[in-house]
């Protein structure tokens, strides 16, 4: 979605965040930083004490020890998880994560609704396919 609606971003993949290094952290199955993709461009290590943390994380297939409280203890502005066939974004407000059915970084777009159709898709059509599809709807 990202780069097909042209939004610049830098992708950190499944690094691992945290906040001291006696602290447990949280590594999410994917990271973006979007709004402070230049701040973040070439860096190869990330120190929370100076850097910000992501813009967004996604978890897939959440498992137990995916606390909410982890990602708000590095304060990620937004965090989806899907697990079930279902998408959940959830956006930190005043140091805590509410369920939003929007997405601040994709506002306005049906974000739960089209990634849910989209991963469905994929698994029917495979993903090439189902990227096609996507590109052309979009």
């Amino acid at each position: 979605m990202l780069e097909e609606l042209g939004l610049d971003c830098e992708c950190f993949g499944s690094t691992t965040f945290k906040r001291e290094p006696t602290e447990g952290g949280v590594e999410p199955d994917q990271c973006f930083y979007i709004q402070n993709h230049e701040l973040m461009r070439g860096k190869r290590r990330i120190d929370l004490t100076v850097d910000p943390p992501p813009d967004l994380a996604i978890e897939i297939d959440v498992t137990s020890k995916t606390q909410l409280s982890a990602y708000e203890s590095i304060q990620v502005p937004e965090l989806w998880r899907y697990e079930n066939n279902s998408l959940q974004v959830n956006v930190l407000q005043g140091g805590k994560y509410v369920q939003s059915q929007d997405s601040p970084t994709f506002h306005g777009l049906p974000v739960i609704q089209l990634i849910t159709e989209n991963i469905a898709l994929s698994a029917t059509i495979g993903r090439s396919p189902m990227l096609r599809v996507f590109r052309l709807l979009s």
